[in-house]
This record gives structure tokens, sequence and C-alpha cells, in this order.
């Protein structure tokens, strides 16, 4: 039976958690803070979520979803998901963040940073670029002709094709967006971030968390890719 670990269960880990749970798929979440601070999610999950320590999360299942501050992946135990696909969530966000110099300097990408604070781990960078409720709103069973596509990135071929197999079970066709090098591409205010998925483009900041998806195939997203254009990170504030 197919599991899903999922570290984070801030609003893209439950959504992604809620699709998983609605495709059958079973899933072990945790958080910081601990399983005892998760029981209204997994009730509201039903029978296949459960709760779970980080450590029990990274070993549930063929791969992990990681949804936590960039900041915070220092603060995972050492080696423990060596090994393990996984799925970043990850964006740097200097408001949250605070100032990273090599993200600043563009020495390297977001995930490229992920991939050396988690020695091992075979990264796949996905869910970055979407709003979270739009994940619900947007998944759609294969085949259906108003489905989404959602770039993915990362440096191994065999770890990308599994988290491609997991995000079309979870509604979504997963489009090769290249190596980690290239994620940039789709991080925040570069051409195929958040704004591709709404319905109206020109919603203001303020009212994205309640703004309504459009549907996404893979030839907008690819051309949205291939039309971006690298922000300063350094000049980001947001």
């Amino acid at each position: 039976m197919p599991a899903l670990g999922i570290i984070g269960s801030g609003r893209i880990g439950a959504a992604v958690a809620r699709l998983a749970v609605a495709a059958d798929i079973d899933v072990v979440i945790a958080n910081s803070r601990g399983p005892h601070t998760l029981g209204s999610l997994v009730e509201k999950l039903g029978p296949r979520a459960t709760a779970g320590t980080v450590e029990q999360a990274a070993r549930a299942g063929d791969a992990t979803l990681l949804s936590i501050p960039l900041t915070a992946y220092q603060a995972l135990p050492p080696g423990l998901l060596r090994d393990r696909v996984v799925l970043d969530t990850g964006n740097y966000y200097p408001f949250r963040d605070g100032r990273i110099a090599e993200l600043d300097a563009d020495e390297v990408t977001t995930t490229e940073l992920a991939q050396r604070l988690l020695p091992g781990a075979r990264l796949v960078k996905v869910f970055n670029n979407i709003l979270a409720h739009h994940i619900p709103q947007l998944a759609r069973p294969a085949g259906a002709p108003d489905r989404s596509a959602l770039p993915i990135a990362g440096d191994d071929p065999d770890a990308k094709a599994q988290a491609a197999k997991l995000i079309n079970s979870l509604g979504f066709d997963a489009f090769d967006a290249g190596t980690l090098d290239e994620s940039w591409r789709f991080e925040p205010e570069c051409g195929a971030y958040v704004q591709i998925y709404l319905a109206r483009p020109d919603v203001p900041a303020e009212q994205l968390a309640q703004a309504p998806a459009a549907p996404l195939p893979a030839g907008k997203l690819n051309a949205a890719l291939k039309e971006a254009r690298r922000v300063v990170v350094a000049e980001r504030t947001h």
C-alpha cells in the first residue's frame, strides 16, 4: 500500500495530505511541536492519516514531502533524509528567513542550498510555486482536459521519475523543469510562480489567500518557464 511521509503540517503540507488520502495513499504527518498537536488535522483527513514524529514521517513510504521554513532545515536530525526521495516545497522568504548571503549573492538556488543542508537526500523541488488553496482546487484525475501541470526540478533522474508518479496520483501532471540550478525559474517573483495559476493574474497581493485558480496546462507552464527572468535575490524583501 502506498504511503507518504509529510514533515510540516502547515498549509502546503495539509493540502498535499488531503490529496494523498483522497488518492488512497496513507500519510504520516509530523511537525516540530509533536504528534499530540496534530489531532484535529488527522481527524479531518480521516483514517488514512496518522500523526507521527519527524523521524516516523521520514521513514514512511518511499518519499517524504518537506514543507518547513528554509531556516529549519538545519534543525532536522543529521542524516534523517539520506537516500530518501524528498519533495522539497521550500522557498527563500527574507522577511521570514532573514538574509542568507549565498542566496542573495546568487551563488546557489534555494534548492541547491537545501541539498547542501540535507546531504544524501534525493531532492525534487515541487509544490513551491502554487498557493496552498489552489492545490485541491486544481487537482484532477489523469486524462482530464482541464488538468494542471506542476514544474519539478532535480539532479537525480530516478528521484524525479518517482516524484512524477506520485504527483500524477495526486492529480497533476509533472513537468520536468530541469536540474536544481534551473529551479529559480519557478521561485518567488519569477515567471512560473503563483500568478500563473490565478484565474485573474491582476489580483492584489492582499487578496491572494482567497483568489480562485484556473487550470494551467503543460504548454503554458513550459512557456512561462522559458520566458522567466532571474530576479536579483538580494533586492527581494518578501
